[in-house]
């Protein structure tokens, strides 16, 4: 199964033609079937949340339905020109919510625990740096007993960013001279 990574422009783009696609062929195959569209949707918004790369994660969720509205005006069968496809457009909105709404739910839970597993996994990184800081630490021999290593707190280990005091407050800058514009003479 191939693997890329979408940014979240590319993810928008991926879906929204995907669902123009797919729309067309539903009309021409099967008759312009809500049901066969629904499930394609289901389909291509969970690929959308398996390939978006994690930095544009959020983005998944919010194009899923955009590409949804993107195909659906060619499976909305209006009368009467502008204003009967319009009308078309918004009942057959409507009456497929609920594909709508679970295609966003599959792209929001399968983003949800993407994230959730990439932030235990930079968790146990910072962990496993820690560990091996105070490994080294032990090995050079700067760990005191008491808890006077280098990092300042119990064990050697260096404190954590909330923790470290302040820095004082910076020297004024001296106030900016002006250019001269007028040449010397």
């Amino acid at each position: 199964m191939p693997n890329p990574r979408l940014t979240g422009l590319g993810c928008g783009l991926f879906c929204g033609v995907s669902m123009f696609v797919l729309a067309g062929l539903d009309r021409l195959l099967f008759g312009a079937s809500a049901a066969l569209y629904g499930v394609l949707f289901l389909l291509v918004s969970a690929l959308s949340a398996v390939w978006v790369r994690r930095g544009d994660l959020a983005s998944a969720p919010v194009v899923v339905p955009i590409a949804f509205a993107a195909g659906l005006p060619l499976l909305a069968e209006g009368e009467g020109g502008l204003g009967g496809h319009l009308m078309a457009l918004v009942t057959a909105l409507a009456m497929q919510a609920g594909w709508l709404y679970g295609g966003t739910l599959v792209a929001g839970v399968i983003v949800t625990v993407r994230k959730l597993r990439l932030m235990a996994r930079r968790a146990a990184e910072r962990e496993w740096e820690r560990e091996c800081e105070r490994e080294r630490a032990e090995r050079v021999g700067r760990v005191r007993v008491g808890g006077q290593g280098r990092g300042g707190a119990a064990g050697g280990r260096p404190r954590p960013p909330a923790e470290r005091r302040a820095a004082g407050p910076r020297a004024p800058r001296p106030p900016a001279q002006p250019r001269r514009t007028v040449p010397r003479g």
